[in-house]
């Protein structure tokens, strides 16, 4: 049997084989072109351009439309909305005495061990989120204050991430940061001085973390991705959205299978997966495929939550800027969303999945896709709208995820 080690040196001289293989085609059939003049794009080469011309403000996760019907909503008292802001009020993430934690240093190991700043860094980022869509939604300036306090104390310190989870904790940080600067420098007519500095902190310290993706499990990379959409859309950079919407276009397919995809799970650009040993060894020893199923899911349902999640968000990012992904991925979606909704509404695991035993529960996750799915798409989703009702008003995973039957449930904007 080959150590870990030796099975991940064969798989890099796999990547790296397939990499100078495709360099040299490329080369190739560059020398037998026709003259660009005569050469018609390609649907896939039209579809990869997915920046927009300009992008639109406030719009990562939440965009002006969106928070004005839930602020009506909310003014009205009306249900889930009234019930979802007052759970987030009465969190401490809303609490205007929040003193900010920066560390110039943020160490974060596996299962964040060790742990220095890693709880500090995500929950200072969701509650600048927090205090800015209460901000939004109230109209009151001490909560734009707040935002802008903890968002300047990190911008004025951090500089890396380090330790094996660094990717990860830059993602889930990352992924929060953007959706509150998106809101403060866009709707907060006192205006933030600092929000320069804070571009360059995304941009210099969690961009180059985020942007390349991860060949680890595939919550981790999506999450990066989120991340980094999110940072694309604040800063204005049309290359960095381009790559992000390619990793999302490639991964995807490799985190949720399809029928249509054959006998195995399509594997994602770069994983040097290229045997079924290999990919049955990545799906967590999973035999039998069908709709629905998660590259995670036999590990367990909570990082399966953060993958879906994610996918969710960066979908939901992109339609507010304008180039809709949730057509490419809504078959893949509603089916996973569906298949782990079942299963943790009670129905029995059959013995061909996981082995008839699931872990764990998805978490707060479901409001974002069913509401883009569901309502707006007009899929029938009975599994998925029986969880995401019974688990209102859906709160906080303390990671990357925060009130979202708040921003989301019925929202038709």
């Amino acid at each position: 049997m080959r150590t870990g080690t030796t099975s991940h040196a064969l798989r890099r001289r796999k990547v790296l084989v397939l990499t100078l293989a495709t360099a040299l085609a490329g080369v190739l059939g560059a020398a037998l072109m026709t003259p660009a003049s005569a050469v018609k794009e390609s649907p896939a080469t039209v579809r990869a351009a997915a920046a927009p011309a300009a992008f639109t403000h406030p719009g990562v996760l939440v965009g002006r439309p969106q928070l004005d019907f839930v602020k009506a909503k909310v003014q009205a008292g009306a249900q889930p909305w009234k019930s979802a802001f007052d759970q987030m009020m009465a969190s401490t993430y809303a609490s205007l005495s929040r003193f900010p934690k920066p560390r110039a240093i943020v160490e974060c190991g596996s299962y964040s061990n060790p742990n220095n700043g890693c709880t500090d860094e995500r929950e200072d980022a969701i509650a600048a989120y927090t205090t800015a869509l209460a901000w939004y939604l109230t109209g009151d300036g001490r909560y734009a204050r707040k935002s802008v306090e903890l968002m300047d104390a990190w911008s004025a310190v951090i500089r890396d991430h380090t330790n094996s989870n660094a990717p990860l904790q830059t993602g889930w940080a990352g992924s929060s940061w953007p959706r509150a600067a998106e809101i403060i420098k866009h709707t907060y007519p006192a205006g933030w001085p600092n929000s320069g500095r804070f571009g360059t902190m995304l941009r210099t310290v969690y961009l180059p973390k985020v942007a390349n993706g991860s060949h680890s499990n595939g919550n981790w990379e999506l999450s990066m991705t989120e991340a980094a959409i999110g940072i694309a859309v604040f800063l204005e950079d049309r290359a960095a959205y381009e790559k992000a919407v390619a990793t999302f276009r490639g991964r995807v397919p490799a985190y949720i299978y399809l029928t249509t995809d054959g006998s195995l799970p399509k594997t994602a650009p770069g994983s040097g997966l290229d045997t079924r040993d290999e990919t049955v060894r990545y799906w967590q020893g999973q035999t039998t495929f069908m709709n629905g199923l998660s590259q995670e899911t036999c590990r367990d349902l909570t990082h399966t939550g953060y993958g879906l999640s994610a996918v969710s968000h960066i979908a939901e990012t992109s339609r507010i800027q304008g180039q809709d992904l949730y057509p490419e991925v809504a078959d893949r979606l509603r089916h996973a969303l569906g298949l782990h909704a079942r299963y943790q509404l009670g129905e029995p695991v059959p013995g061909n999945l996981c082995g008839g035993r699931l872990k764990d529960r998805i978490g707060p996750v479901t409001e974002v896709g069913f509401n883009a799915l569901g309502n707006r798409m007009g899929h029938t989703m009975t599994n998925t709208r029986r969880l995401t009702e019974q688990q209102r008003p859906a709160g906080s995973n303390n990671l990357f995820v925060a009130w979202e039957t708040l921003t989301h449930a019925g929202n038709p904007n």
